[in-house]
């Protein structure tokens, strides 16, 4: 499904809130209904050939669940840990995977008429994991289809897990 389609579907849907957090200069948002909790950093257990972004693991109530950090993953200059950092724990077809990003901001509520299709340049994102872009007063979200973003072959989590 291109990106027009998907913001054509979207749009029908009518408004959608969106948990919106930053990843160094940029500011994302994925569907709120796809976040479980969000939760404060603590240094994950390393796994070994795990990809470098892939940070480890983290026993969450008896889940071990798997710890990506998005600023590795989208190639940004740096990722520093500090009392912003958090993580956003997702269910994403009933398997939980959490995310390292730098803060959460907030959860906005987007009408459709505030959506449009991203434009297609070259990214180190996979195309198919952007759903758009949004747009409240002066502030722009790259929104991202979290399940096909952590499912990619690179994740190098099993094809059945996400």
């Amino acid at each position: 499904m291109g990106a027009m389609e998907r913001i054509g579907e979207m749009t029908s849907a009518g408004a959608r809130e969106y948990l919106t957090f930053r990843l160094d200069q940029e500011e994302y948002g994925i569907d709120i209904l796809k976040v479980q909790e969000i939760r404060g950093y603590e240094p994950p257990t390393r796994i070994a050939n795990a990809p470098n972004f892939i940070k480890g693991v983290v026993n969450l109530r008896g889940t071990i669940v798997p710890i990506v950090d998005m600023r590795l993953k989208f190639n940004c200059s740096k990722a520093e840990y500090d009392s912003f950092t958090v993580v956003i724990i997702l269910n994403l077809h009933s398997r939980i995977v959490g995310i390292v990003v730098d803060s959460v901001s907030d959860v906005m509520e987007l009408p459709p008429e505030s959506l449009k299709a991203a434009p297609d340049v070259d990214s180190v994102i996979d195309g198919d994991a952007v759903l758009g872009l949004g747009s409240l007063g002066d502030r722009m979200l790259i929104l991202l289809d979290i399940e096909k973003l952590m499912s990619g072959v690179d994740m190098a989590l099993a094809p059945d897990v996400v």
